[in-house]
């Protein structure tokens, strides 16, 4: 596919980070569309990336080889149904909206439609995001291709050979970083009550997150073998572990994701 035409239909914070990350990337403006009810918000983006914007999803459907449907999960189905059925022969729709299978989209959007269903997750509002994608039947190499492309310009995408898996990474990396969020509270609050003013705990318990995350990435051993590295024999760092174990960190994690793939399951359901 040459110089293809990818049309957003919602231009909200995730729509926006990928457009300005495709451009940053091979992507040109005159390649971008994207729609949106807010007039405002189009006319945002049309000044920040010089691209082109409408305020009708037919026409912007028929005129895209990509649609990147980026509304809230709970419109998507008036959404798809006012589309053309008729669109672009070898269209390729990738939807972001959470919860919604591809056979619900399939069933709004004709059975032929070449679906790529996407969970990304808000990192990739700062360019560091991580997307769980997966093809449905009939969606060729040269657009999986493609749809990687697109989420790589706000990060990295893994491809799934399962879609009940879309769950897993909802529950890993879709919910993720409130985990996150949430152990940096906790620390901040405990930096605090040991005797820290409060900024400083908090930009101690930041940066070491930050790093951290970063010593990971990069490390040709794994996790465990970090935090191993870390524990001296007896020390303090073993002591906070030892703390941690007595109190089934693991499993409260593993019960906190079980609880979080269930539930993207039951929205999957609900919202079909």
């Amino acid at each position: 596919m040459t110089a293809p035409t990818i049309g957003f239909i919602g231009a909200g914070n995730m729509a926006t980070s990928l457009i300005g990350g495709m451009l940053q990337q091979s992507f040109t403006p005159q390649q971008i569309i994207a729609s949106d009810r807010s007039s405002e918000q189009l006319e945002k983006l049309a000044s920040q990336f010089g691209i082109r914007t409408a305020t009708d999803n037919a026409l912007l459907a028929r005129d895209c080889d990509v649609l990147v449907l980026a509304v809230k999960p709970q419109v998507l189905q008036a959404v798809c149904r006012a589309l053309p059925s008729q669109r672009r022969p070898g269209q390729l729709v990738i939807s972001i909206a959470a919860g919604i299978a591809c056979s619900s989209l399939a069933d709004w959007l004709g059975t032929d439609t070449a679906l790529v269903r996407c969970m990304p997750n808000t990192p990739a509002l700062r360019g560091q995001g991580v997307s769980g994608l997966f093809a449905a039947a009939g969606v060729s190499a040269e657009q999986k291709q493609l749809a990687e492309q697109i989420m790589n310009a706000v990060g990295i995408s893994l491809w799934l050979e399962q879609e009940a898996q879309i769950d897993a990474v909802t529950a890993v990396s879709g919910s993720g970083p409130a985990y996150f969020f949430y152990l940096m509270e906790a620390m901040t609050d405990a930096g605090e009550q040991l005797g820290l003013p409060r900024d400083i705990a908090e930009r101690l318990t930041l940066f070491t997150a930050l790093g951290a995350a970063d010593m990971a990435v990069h490390s040709d051993v794994d996790t465990a073998e970090l935090r191993r590295r870390v524990c001296s024999p007896n020390g303090t760092t073993e002591q906070a572990i030892d703390s941690f174990t007595r109190d089934d960190l693991p499993g409260m994690v593993a019960r906190a994701m079980q609880a979080a793939a269930a539930r993207s399951a039951e929205l999957s359901k609900e919202l079909a």
